[in-house]
Order: C-alpha cells, then structure tokens, then sequence
C-alpha cells in the first residue's frame, strides 16, 4: 500500500483533544483541499459552519446528544447541504427555479458528505483527529436557528476536529465480500461472513472495554431498525424547503 492508502486505512474516531490549537490559517488549508472533492454537476452544494463562540458551543453540545467533546476540541464544524447559493445563481439567469425536488437533497448531501470525508483525510494527513457528530439531527430546527440557516440549507452533521489526546483501535470493518460484488448482486455467502465479523467485533469491543461492553455489529445494527429513528426530519427538511418532490 502507498502513504495515501495506509492512511485511509487507519482512521479512528477520535473522541479526546488536547488543548493545543490548530496553527493560524491551517483550518483554512484543510477547507480549500476539502473543496477538491467530487461535485455532482459542480453544484458544490456545501456550507461549512465553523463555531467558535463558547456559548454556541455548549448550547450545540446540548442540542446534539452531550457529547463533550463538541466543547473540548479545538474546532466544531457544522457541514450543511446548501442549495441557497445554486437556487440563487440559477435565478440570476432569468429563470424560475423549481425546488423540493428529491434528487436536490440527495446531491447536496452527497456533496457535502463528500467534502466532509475530504477534509477528514487532510486533517489526518497533519496529525489531527476528527469525529462526526450525527446528532446534530437531533435537533436541527433548534441548530438551524442558533446558526442562522435560511431555507434551502439545512444541517446534516458536525465535526470535532483537533489534535488526538488518545490513541483507539481501529475498528475492523465488514469483510471485503459482503461489499464488493461483481457483475451481478450475490449475498449468498454474507451470512457466514457476517457471522465472522461479528466474533471480531465482539473481540474488538471486549478488549477496547476491558471486558466491560459484550457486542457486535449486528447486535449495533438493532437500534436503527427497531423504532423510528429521527421522526422528525421529513417535516423539517420540507420545511426548509426540501419537499422531495
């Protein structure tokens, strides 16, 4: 493997910082190659929120779950799916924009995952650490006020991103199989290979808690499909102007 690939490779979510700072203009940096990512149409359907205010700071912490971290590290980033600047553009040409449609949503969150996963591998070429924070979902029309989001914008996650004060595992993924198919869709043999994986990451979780968490992926999957996961994000996405239509 090359230098680019063992660095994929060994991604972990981090979720202790130090108290050092990012040097001046390096945020900046990690942006401007983030924004090298691929863009469906070169839409480039992203706004990045950087949140320094320590008061914003704690009242997102508690809009997003408690995760402490989002205080701690030395930068918390907001990704938004921005279709405002495109609406706007296209407007400008002297037509009438249609919005709300489904694939307008599914591209600006495409787009943004896309820069956000940018941006995640060039903090970590310079030695930071970063974890995704889903539960800004958890609140978003909340998030989008504190943040003064206008419609056709909305929230998807937030990122802690700062030096490393701990040094995790990384955590197995599935086998290469069960994602990696040719020609054709075949399961047949996932079964098995999940079977497998879920004895590694049982083994994982065992020795990352010290014996004290006794699980593994499939037992990690029932929560998202076990009741309604975030019921509320269909009327807020329409209510800002995602009507997937």
């Amino acid at each position: 493997m090359n230098s680019v690939m063992t660095l994929l490779k060994s991604h972990r979510s981090i979720r202790k910082f130090t108290e050092k700072p990012l040097a001046v203009g390096m945020l900046e940096q990690l942006v401007s190659a983030a924004q090298g990512a691929s863009s469906s149409n070169h839409v480039q359907a992203y706004s990045i929120i950087r949140v320094t205010d320590p008061e914003n700071r704690a009242k997102l912490m508690a809009l997003s779950g408690d995760q402490v971290y989002i205080q701690q590290a030395a930068e918390f980033l907001v990704f938004c799916a921005d279709m405002k600047r495109n609406t706007e553009a296209a407007a400008r040409t002297g037509i009438e924009p249609t919005m709300g449609m489904t694939e307008q949503l599914l591209v600006s969150t495409i787009d943004t995952a896309l820069v956000a996963q940018n941006l995640t591998i060039a903090a970590e070429s310079e030695g930071l650490g970063v974890v995704y924070i889903g539960g800004v979902r958890n609140n978003p029309e909340a998030i989008s006020e504190l943040l003064r989001l206008p419609e056709h914008v909305y929230p998807v996650f937030g990122m802690c991103l700062g030096y490393p004060d701990q040094d995790p595992d990384v955590k197995p993924r599935l086998p290469l199989a069960t994602v990696l198919k040719q020609d054709y869709y075949d399961a047949q043999h996932d079964p098995v290979l999940i079977e497998q994986y879920d004895s590694e990451m049982e083994r994982y979780y065992q020795a990352r808690t010290g014996g004290n968490k006794s699980s593994n992926w499939s037992q990690s999957m029932a929560p998202m499909f076990s009741g309604k996961l975030r019921p509320h994000m269909r009327d807020f996405l329409i209510s800002q102007g995602f009507e997937m239509k």
